[in-house]
């Protein structure tokens, strides 16, 4: 059948039209804001199912293993939970390099020595019986794993999950408070030592000393009041960040008569914010590959890099590392508007970022909070 030249130029038309309209830019990598949301919330609910199907067992044995360490735990109830949910305080029992007999003893005192207004007391075994006991490597793994199944099977806040230790567990205040500040609301120091660890981290994350002035073995005494003159100059030259409380018991010794227990009301005062405007990232000696909205993928001992937020402009103040990662999401900018990316007074990136399935999923999977989720994301490669 023969047909007419007008009804075939018809043809031709509609189908070039179907075939080569505009496509609208809503896929899985270039989402609308409230296409990311409901995903967000998908992925997150999936995570959680998929949480309390493969770790009740060791919710309900309360130990924790992970390749050939494992981490015991107590929990602990007080009170009542908050509008969006428990309060919880994770509490470092001290002891360090002895037996684990005596390891044990203190760990069982520990849990005895606090109580809460309102909260989840939550006190770990700590997985060695050496002097670093509470800031080794696989240390960060346990308490990144302890604070998702404790959002999951206990919904506690993500954003009130307060860290604090006495002797070897004031040693890992020090250095796991700064080196994972982004997931704490706030830190208390009882009785420990710094050894190699920076303040610099907790811009964003209240900390305080609590330290018995006559405490002088290894200079603990002296360290916790360099460390508070520390904080002291950094706030003194950031008053936004670097909140901080230093308090030095006089004629106290190493054991303070549960005095350090002060700690616990002025802690529970913070809230963390997830989406801080400014961030300083310094690499401990444990090494982190994502640290608030900054990613490092090739971190190295005592990188530092510092940056800032200010509506859609961002600023690399300055970084040690050549290559670093800007996460975002709608809390930071408008990802609908155009993101300029600055350093040393050169543009470095202006553009829209989009909001990318994939970088939702890495994002909930690598920490399990759902109130630290990122979108999209902006590569940069830095030139001095």
């Amino acid at each position: 059948m023969k047909i007419p030249l007008k009804v075939s130029i018809v043809f031709i038309a509609l189908s070039f039209f179907y075939f080569f309209k505009p496509v609208k830019k809503s896929s899985q990598n270039f989402l609308s804001l409230s296409e990311a949301e409901k995903i967000e919330k998908n992925i997150y609910n999936d995570f959680k199912k998929e949480i309390i199907v493969t770790r009740s067992e060791e919710m309900e044995d309360q130990v924790i293993k992970l390749k050939d360490r494992q981490i015991k735990f107590d929990i602990e109830h007080f009170g009542e939970q908050g509008e969006d949910g428990w309060s919880l305080f994770i509490s470092l029992h001290g002891g360090g390099g002895t037996t684990e007999g005596e390891n044990n003893r203190l760990w069982n005192r520990h849990k005895t020595l606090y109580e809460l207004e309102n909260g989840i007391l939550f006190t770990p075994r700590s997985p060695s019986n050496t002097w670093n006991m509470w800031f080794q490597s696989h240390v960060d793994t346990f308490f990144n794993r302890m604070i998702q199944n404790m959002i999951a099977f206990h919904n506690v806040d993500p954003n009130k999950i307060y860290i604090m230790g006495r002797s070897a567990g004031g040693d890992g205040i020090y250095q796991v408070a700064p080196r994972m500040a982004d997931r704490f609301a706030a830190a208390a120091m009882s009785a420990g030592h710094p050894n190699d660890s920076s303040p610099l981290g907790l811009r964003n994350t209240a900390f305080t000393i609590h330290m018995g002035e006559n405490d002088s073995l290894y200079n603990r005494n002296d360290m916790a009041v360099k460390w508070g003159n520390d904080l002291k100059k950094l706030n003194e030259e950031d008053p936004e960040g670097y909140r901080y409380y230093i308090k030095i018991y006089k004629n106290k010794g190493h054991w303070m008569g549960n005095l350090e227990a002060s700690a616990l009301d002025w802690m529970s005062d913070f809230i963390r914010n997830p989406y801080p405007s400014k961030v300083v990232w310094k690499q401990g000696n444990v090494l982190h590959k994502r640290f608030y909205w900054l990613r490092n993928e090739d971190p190295s001992f005592g990188d530092l890099i510092e940056c800032i937020i200010d509506d859609q402009i961002i600023t690399v103040l300055s970084s040690s590392s050549s290559k670093i990662t800007i996460q975002l999401n709608d809390d930071l900018v408008d990802m609908d508007r155009e993101i300029t990316v600055n350093y040393l007074g050169r543009q470095l990136f202006k553009g829209f970022v989009h909001r990318d399935i994939d970088i939702i999923k890495r994002s909930i999977r690598e920490y399990g909070d759902p109130k630290s989720v990122y979108y999209g994301e902006i590569q940069l490669t830095l030139d001095s």
